[in-house]
C-alpha cells in the first residue's frame, strides 16, 4: 500500500470514530477469573526472595508510570507484593494486581492473552452485538423483514422521484397554459429548485437519520408531499409553483428519499448495490405512470383534479412506506452520539470522497435536463402532442431496467467499475444518437429519437441507484447518512442550475436545442472523467480490479 493510500485509510478511520461517537475507545478490559487468583498467589510465593523482590520493584513501576499509558493490560505479580499489599486486595481490581511482565521463566505466567487493542467500532450497549461492537457488522442480506424495507423503499421512491421524473409532463402543460406568458427559464426554476431541495435537505437529515431512525422522518415527508401536490392543483402563478410543488414537496421528497436508502444499507452489503437499485427502480415506475396519467387526465378532468388524483396516489404510497421502512441498527443512545447530528465537513479531505462527489455533481447536473425537455423537444420538431407525452413514458421504462440491471452487475464486478461504464453509455447516447436525431425529418428521426430515450434511459438510470453504493463503498455503515448527505449537499447546487442554464441556452440561441444538448455531453464528460480518476487512485490503472 502505498503512503498516500496508507494515509487516507487512517484519515477514513478516524473520521469514522469521531462520526460514531466523537472518540475512540478501547473494550471493557477482561478481568482474571477467581480459579486463576487462587492458583496465582501459591504459586508466587514458592519463588525465591530476590525474584520476588525484583517483582515487586517491576510492579510498582508498572502502578507509576506504564499503568497510566496501559490500562488496558493484564497484570500479575508475585507472593511478596501479594503478601505486602494484601490489605488492598479488597479494594484494588484483580487485574491491576497482577500485571504481565516481560518474559521470564521463573516468574508466574497467567495468561497467554495479548493486551487488547483499541477499535473504532460504536459504543457497546445491550443493542449492539458482538460484530457491531468489533465495527464488524453482519448483515441479514435477505428475510421478511429486509425485502419488506425494499418493499416500503420502493413505494417511497415512487412517489417522491416518480414526481420529479415526471417533471416533463408538468413543463410542457405549464407552459402553454397557467405560465404561457413565463420564459422556459422562469419555469425551469420551478423543477429545478424541487430537485435542489430533495438533495440538499439530506445534510440534516441523513445525520437525523443516523442519530434517530427513519420513523418520523418519513412521516413528515408524508405531510409536506401530499399537501404540496394539493397545493399544486390550487395554483396559477408563477409563485404559487414555487411554494407547493418547489419547496413543500421538494422537503417532502427530501424527507422520504434519505431514509428510503438509508435503511436498506442497514440491512445488506453484499447485495447491497441490486436492492438499493430495485428499490429506486420506483421512481422509474412513477415516471411511467404519472405521465400517461396526467396525459389521460388533463383533458378529461382538468389540472386542478389530475393533480389531486396524483396526490391520493401519493398517499397510498407514502401509507406503504410509513409501514414498512425501518432501520436494523439501532439508534445510539449515548449523548455524544445523538448530539453530533451536524454534517463533518472533514469528509472532504479523502480525495477520492471529493472526486465521487465531483463525478455526481456533473451526471446530476446533466441528468434533469432530458426528463423535463424531452417532450418539449420532440413538440418543437413536430412530433404529436400524444407521443411527446410518451416519449418521456419510454425513457422512464429504460429507467427502470437500468436501475436494477446495473445495481446487479455492480455486486459481481464493482460498483465504481459499473457507474463508469453507464456513464460512458450516458455520453454516448446524447452525443452519438439524441445530437444527431431529426424527428421532422419523419418516421426515422423519430425512431432515432425513441432509441435515444430507450438508451439513455437504461444508463441514467445508475445515476441515482449506483451513487449510494458507492458512498457506502468509502464509509461504515453506522455513518453512511451523514457521508451521503454531506455529498449530495453539494451536488445538490447542480441540480438547482442545470435546468434553468438549459433553458437560457434554448432561449440564446432562438429555441433550437444544439447548445443544450452540448452542455449535457460535457456534464457527462466531466462526471466520467472524475469516476476513472477516483478509481485510479483506490486501485491503479488495472482493469482486473473489481472495485
Amino acid at each position: 500500500m502505498s503512503p498516500l493510500q496508507h494515509g487516507e485509510k487512517a484519515l477514513d478511520e478516524g473520521i469514522h470514530a469521531d462520526g460514531l461517537n466523537g472518540h475512540t475507545r478501547a473494550p471493557a478490559q477482561q478481568p482474571v477469573s477467581g480459579e486463576e487468583k487462587e492458583n496465582l498467589i501459591p504459586n508466587a510465593s514458592r519463588h525465591q526472595s530476590s525474584t520476588a523482590n525484583s517483582l515487586y520493584e517491576k510492579t510498582k513501576s508498572l502502578r507509576n508510570g506504564d499503568a497510566l499509558q496501559h490500562p488496558s493490560a493484564e497484570r500479575t505479580t508475585d507472593g511478596a507484593g501479594a503478601n505486602d499489599n494484601g490489605s488492598n486486595l479488597s479494594q484494588t481490581p484483580a487485574e491491576q494486581l497482577f500485571p504481565v511482565l516481560e518474559t521470564d521463566s521463573s516468574a508466574p505466567h497467567v495468561s497467554n492473552r495479548p493486551p487488547p487493542t483499541p477499535t473504532h467500532g460504536p459504543i457497546p450497549s445491550e443493542k449492539t452485538t458482538p460484530q457491531d461492537q468489533a465495527g464488524e457488522h453482519t448483515f441479514p442480506e435477505g428475510g421478511l423483514r429486509a425485502w419488506l424495507v425494499v418493499l416500503g423503499s420502493f413505494s417511497g421512491m415512487t412517489a417522491s422521484f416518480g414526481i420529479l421524473n415526471s417533471a416533463g409532463a408538468f413543463q410542457a402543460y405549464l407552459s402553454t397554459h397557467q405560465l404561457v406568458h413565463e420564459s422556459p427559464s422562469a419555469v425551469g426554476w420551478i423543477f429545478s429548485l424541487y430537485a435542489f431541495l430533495t438533495f440538499f435537505c439530506g445534510v440534516q437529515i441523513g445525520p437525523i437519520f443516523d442519530a434517530y431512525g427513519p420513523r418520523w422522518l418519513v412521516f413528515a415527508g408524508t405531510v409536506c408531499l401530499v399537501g404540496g401536490m394539493m397545493g399544486v392543483a390550487e395554483s396559477t402563478k408563477l409563485w404559487h409553483f414555487l411554494l407547493t410543488y418547489s419547496i413543500l414537496c421538494g422537503i417532502g421528497s427530501s424527507l422520504i428519499f434519505t431514509p428510503a436508502i438509508g435503511s436498506i444499507a442497514h440491512f445488506f452489503c453484499r447485495r447491497r448495490a441490486a436492492t438499493t437499485g430495485l428499490a429506486t427502480t420506483g421512481g422509474s415506475a412513477g415516471g411511467i405512470i404519472f405521465p400517461l396519467m396526467l396525459q389521460r387526465l388533463f383533458p378529461e378532468v382538468g389540472f386542478q383534479w389530475a393533480t389531486r388524483v396524483v396526490a391520493f396516489l401519493f398517499l397510498f404510497l407514502l401509507c406503504i412506506a410509513n409501514l414498512l421502512i425501518r432501520s436494523r441498527l439501532q439508534p445510539s443512545k449515548d449523548s455524544r452520539v445523538v448530539q453530533n447530528i451536524w454534517p463533518d465537513w472533514r469528509i472532504f479531505k479523502n480525495r477520492v470522497f471529493v472526486l465521487t462527489t465531483a463525478g455526481v455533481f456533473f451526471i446530476e447536473w446533466a441528468l434533469f435536463i432530458p426528463l423535463s425537455y424531452i417532450s418539449s423537444y420532440a413538440l418543437a420538431e413536430g412530433v404529436s402532442p400524444a407521443f411527446s407525452y410518451q416519449l418521456l413514458a419510454i425513457l422512464n421504462a429504460g429507467s427502470f431496467f437500468g436501475r436494477w440491471a446495473p445495481g446487479y452487475m455492480a455486486d459481481l464486478f464493482g460498483r465504481f467499475n459499473t457507474m463508469i461504464i453507464t456513464v460512458a453509455l450516458c455520453l454516448i447516447s446524447v452525443l452519438a444518437v439524441w445530437l444527431t436525431s431529426s424527428p421532422e425529418e419523419g418516421s426515422r428521426g423519430i425512431a432515432q429519437l425513441t432509441i435515444f430515450c430507450v438508451l439513455f434511459g437504461f444508463a441514467s438510470g445508475s445515476n441515482i441507484s449506483l451513487t449510494p453504493v458507492c458512498v457506502g463503498q468509502l464509509c461504515g455503515t453506522e455513518v453512511f447518512g451523514r457521508w451521503y448527505a454531506s455529498l449530495y449537499t453539494v451536488v445538490s447546487f447542480g441540480c438547482l442550475t442545470g435546468i434553468p442554464i438549459a433553458g437560457q441556452l434554448l432561449a440564446t440561441e432562438g429555441g433550437k436545442y444544439t447548445g443544450l444538448i452540448g452542455f449535457v455531453g460535457a456534464c457527462y464528460g466531466g462526471g466520467l472523467i472524475c469516476f476513472i480518476w477516483a478509481r485510479v487512485l483506490k486501485v491503479g490503472w488495472s482493469l482486473r480490479k473489481i472495485y
